[in-house]
């Protein structure tokens, strides 16, 4: 590559590591980090809870946890949609 062409991405290339990476993300959206860690956090639950069910079914029990993470994740992308419009047309002047 010749110094006089531009970089096709700069971005990239001024910022190599994960750890930047990831936080640059998670400021541009911070609900996406907090669904995928609440869904860890319900799946990690569901699984200690998972010897103490008593006379559940294990298909029920099963679900439930499912059911759990999923609303968690949804909630969370909805949440980041809701922020992100909020963003883009209440705090942002009309141009």
């Amino acid at each position: 590559m010749s110094p006089s062409q531009e970089s096709v991405f700069p971005d990239y290339e001024t910022e190599t590591s994960q750890t930047s990476k990831l936080i640059r993300k998670f400021k541009e959206t911070p609900f996406v980090p907090i669904g995928m860690g609440g869904f860890a956090a319900v799946v990690a639950y569901g699984l200690y809870k998972l010897k103490h069910r008593g006379d559940m079914k294990m298909s029920l029990h099963l679900i439930h946890m499912r059911v759990a993470a999923q609303g968690f994740a949804v909630g969370a992308l909805t949440c980041g949609v809701l922020y992100s419009m909020f963003q883009d047309y209440v705090l942002k002047p009309k141009e």
